[in-house]
């Protein structure tokens, strides 16, 4: 007589699952979101802490600007007494007169010469009246030129040879005229920036 193999009987409601494994990786993946929360906390918390240090030194910022405000208008209040009207005057006058004295014509003249394309020729060359208008920065006067060339190519390149120089600083071309019957020179005025080194 032969034996038969008995079949397989599973007992269990539910086949056998291999869970182990796939809780492992649950966890895991709970450990690396717990990691980035953390991290984003962290820097949530650090960008919060930093907003709340630039609040802060902008306030103290705004608190010295105001005295410092409080202090330009004491200062203007004085200035803008009628005793003190001539003394601003006067020295408005003499700072005028210092800053003429302080520019050395021979000197413009020379490092004008540093720049200048040989067919662009000079007519004039003053400073403006105002002293708003002779103002071009810390150490720096406004010069105010007239000149003429024999072709408008020349002028750029003396422009482009002004911004390039230490020396000089921005240009504005004020004026420009063709050339006429009479004059057959294109004629520019221009005024520039100009820092004479003493």
């Amino acid at each position: 007589m032969s034996l038969r193999p008995l079949p397989s009987i599973n007992l269990a409601s539910d086949p056998f699952r291999r869970e182990r494994a796939q809780n492992t990786g649950y966890a895991v993946m709970c450990a690396v979101l717990t990691v980035i929360l953390l991290v984003i906390a962290g820097l949530i918390w650090h960008s919060r802490a930093q907003a709340s240090r630039i609040r802060s030194e902008i306030a103290q910022e705004q608190a010295q600007l105001q005295s410092l405000r409080g202090e330009q208008g004491r200062y203007q209040s004085v200035l803008r007494r009628p005793s003190n009207a001539g003394v601003f005057s006067r020295s408005v006058f003499l700072n005028e007169l210092i800053s003429r004295r302080s520019v050395s014509w021979t000197r413009v003249f020379e490092d004008l010469a540093t720049v200048m394309p040989p067919t662009v020729r000079i007519g004039t060359i003053r400073l403006p009246q105002t002293p708003a208008e002779q103002s071009g920065g810390v150490n720096r006067v406004q010069l105010d030129v007239t000149l003429g060339a024999e072709r408008p190519d020349s002028v750029i390149q003396l422009l482009t040879n002004l911004q390039a120089s230490p020396l000089f600083g921005a240009v504005t071309v004020v004026s420009q005229f063709p050339p006429t019957q009479n004059e057959p020179l294109y004629k520019y005025r221009l005024t520039v920036s100009y820092g004479q080194k003493l």
